[in-house]
């Protein structure tokens, strides 16, 4: 069985011990299992699906591309932080992108409020704070999204040029569907490259809220068994 201990972020071993394998590692570990874990897990599968499924249906290196990105941006930040492992923050990162692209959306917690899917990370946040877990590691998540969103959605429409391209070698071993690069509706009624239009209109607006809302319904059971 394999430690956490070998493969767990640690600045000093990964350079100067050249430990490099840890700079991939500590996104497979998210805790022992428990609510936590339970809580992390479900919120990964269901949202990197919604965004395979949605904004990046067709474009398996693109999505590829935002989750380097995403990784090279956590792993520049953990040398400054208290943090050990990055795959919780890599799964906000996910939520938080998924809810800014999908903005239409209303949820429910619990049955006691309702709020738009750009909301969902922060509620999250909270929720997995009362579990124990450290804000910290979900914060950066969101972080790391709202970079990720604003070079990606929000800074094209603002200057017309892009900052973010996918490389070329992903293209080549994640080859998609579609010949060029779609439009990608963002929440303030714009458009911008990166990804495709009405998600929400292909798969049914009443079946894309139900899957929305799901998630807090999930969550809330996970509460009420806690």
């Amino acid at each position: 069985m394999i430690s956490p201990f070998t493969v767990y972020f640690n600045a000093r071993l990964i350079f100067r011990e050249l430990q490099l394998w840890r700079l991939v590692t500590n996104f497979f570990f998210f805790g022992s299992l428990g609510l936590d874990f339970l809580f992390h897990m479900f919120f990964l599968a269901r949202y990197c699906r919604l965004l395979e499924e949605g904004s990046f249906r067709g474009r398996p290196a693109e999505f590829a591309a935002m989750l380097l990105f995403g990784g090279a941006l956590l792993t520049a930040a953990a040398p400054f932080l208290p943090l050990q492992f990055l795959g919780s923050s890599l799964t906000f990162m996910m939520v938080y992108v998924w809810g800014r692209r999908n903005a239409g959306l209303h949820m429910s917690f619990l049955g006691l409020f309702t709020f738009s899917a750009p909301y969902l990370p922060w509620v999250l946040l909270a929720f997995s704070s009362v579990l124990g877990s450290s804000p910290l590691v979900d914060a950066l998540g969101i972080a790391t999204g709202h970079c990720y969103f604003f070079l990606a959605d929000v800074y094209p429409q603002l200057s017309g040029r892009r900052l973010l391209f996918t490389p070329a070698l992903l293209r080549v071993l994640l080859p998609g569907d579609d010949a060029g690069p779609p439009v990608q509706r963002v929440a303030g009624g714009g458009e911008a490259p990166g990804g495709r239009v009405g998600v929400a209109e292909r798969r049914g607006a009443a079946a894309a809220a139900a899957e929305a809302r799901g998630a807090g319904r999930a969550a809330g059971e996970a509460a009420h068994e806690e």
